[in-house]
Parts: C-alpha cells; sequence; structure tokens
C-alpha cells in the first residue's frame, strides 16, 4: 500500500482518533443536566419511537427504555463518553468499535426518518467497520503499547 506522508497504520490510526474526538464532541454538546434531571433526551426519543413506522421500534423502546429512562440516559451519555475516550487513546479499541457500530445502528434505525442523522450515523457506522476490519489499533494506541489485540 502506499500512501502519502503517513504510512497505511497511521492514517488508521488518524480515522480512529478522528472518531474518536466525534463521539467527544456528541458527549460535549449533550445538556446533561437536561438529560439527567429532566429526562429530555430519552423524552425526545420515546417521541421518535412513538411515530416511527416500524413497529418493532416502538416495541422495542417501550419494553427496554420506557420502564428505565434515567438508567438509559446514563448508559447513553456515558456510552459516548467511554467511547471517545477508548478511540482516541487506543484503548480496548476493537470494543469500542463494535459498541459504536452497535450505537450508531442503533441511531440510525431509531432516527430513520431524519436525514441528517442518517448522514452523521452512516458516517460513523462506516468508519467504525473500516477501523475494526482495519485492526486501526495497531499504531498509535494503548493497545499497541499493552500488546492487546494484536
Amino acid at each position: 500500500m502506499q500512501t502519502i506522508w503517513l504510512s497505511g497504520a497511521e492514517w488508521l490510526a488518524v480515522l480512529r482518533i478522528g472518531l474518536g474526538l466525534w463521539w467527544l464532541e456528541s458527549w460535549r454538546h449533550k445538556d446533561r443536566k437536561g438529560w439527567f434531571e429532566r429526562g429530555t433526551g430519552i423524552a425526545w426519543a420515546a417521541d421518535v419511537a412513538g411515530k416511527h413506522r416500524w413497529g418493532v421500534v416502538r416495541t422495542g423502546f417501550r419494553r427496554v427504555v420506557e420502564p428505565r429512562p434515567k438508567l438509559i440516559a446514563y448508559v447513553v451519555v456515558y456510552a459516548e463518553l467511554a467511547l471517545g475516550l477508548g478511540l482516541v487513546t487506543g484503548f480496548l479499541t476493537p470494543v469500542a468499535l463494535a459498541a459504536g457500530l452497535l450505537l450508531n445502528l442503533l441511531y440510525l434505525v431509531l432516527m430513520i426518518h431524519d436525514w441528517a442523522e442518517q448522514g452523521q450515523n452512516a458516517m460513523m457506522a462506516l468508519i467504525s467497520l473500516v477501523a475494526l476490519f482495519a485492526m486501526a489499533w495497531q499504531t498509535w494506541s494503548l493497545d499497541a503499547a499493552l500488546g492487546l489485540f494484536l
């Protein structure tokens, strides 16, 4: 593989770190007080799920999220932080990439009617998939320094 400036592994690390920064920005701009104290994030998602054209989304939301809105709010918000930190530092990278891919696919399915959200989540999922299969933790990562996942 020929590349310009950096090696292929280093460009994959740049892609991984960029995805991590994207997750950190998603975490940073959330109104955590609103999510945790007023339930704004889950209330918004409940509204979206309640109008969803796919019954499986409405049913899944009712069964999984509605009974435990506060817990799910914390899971979502801190999952985004953990994904960002894991990808930027390259710690437990394959776990972070797989979890991020799953979270983006869940977001994509929930917000299937919102073209802007579809684009963001589709691109983040694609980057996760490429970074996972290309083993983007081989360079500039704690995983590589610790000899994990080689």
